[in-house]
């Protein structure tokens, strides 16, 4: 009988062991995100110390009492010394192309909230998380996983290396 709980308790820790395996190696192998980098670390905490700064529609590139969604993301990437186009449909086409399941922290996330075309742009924060001048909160942080940003999603560019 002892044997018997022994062989049992031996093939049980393997079979685990064999899960945990594949786990370790499957997950080594899949794309993931790229890591996030110290700039793009530092670009999300400069830009959380901006948090409720009230939006205004076509605010001017380089004050901070107002932003607009892309002036935002072009004042916060000027900080890195990325010069991106004005617009969010502009900025849409600089960089490169990143598919949502590999977004970084820093990467540029472009939605359609207009119906029509590429109307909104944020820098991904990370864990689904958006941050980014938002028209009826200012400066925020936002979950992109939300039912409204996820509907809306469109592409992703990578502008910092």
């Amino acid at each position: 009988m002892k044997k018997l709980k022994a062989f049992k308790k031996i093939m049980t820790l393997s079979l685990l062991a064999t899960i945990a395996a594949s786990a370790f190696t499957l997950g080594t192998t899949t794309n993931h995100a790229n890591a996030a980098t110290a700039k793009t670390l530092a670009l999300i905490s400069e830009g959380k110390n901006y948090l409720g700064v009230p939006y205004q529609y076509g605010a001017p590139v380089g004050i901070t009492y107002a932003f607009d969604c892309s002036s935002f993301t072009k004042f916060m990437f000027a900080g890195l010394k990325v010069n991106l186009p004005r617009t969010a449909s502009e900025q849409a086409a600089v960089g490169k192309k990143v598919p949502k399941t590999e977004l970084s922290t820093g990467d540029l996330v472009f939605f359609r909230t207009n119906g029509i075309s590429i109307s909104h742009v944020a820098i991904y924060a990370g864990s689904k998380k958006i941050l980014h001048s938002s028209t009826s909160q200012g400066v925020t942080v936002s979950d992109m996983s939300s039912s409204y940003w996820a509907s809306k999603y469109v592409t992703a560019r990578r502008v910092v290396s």
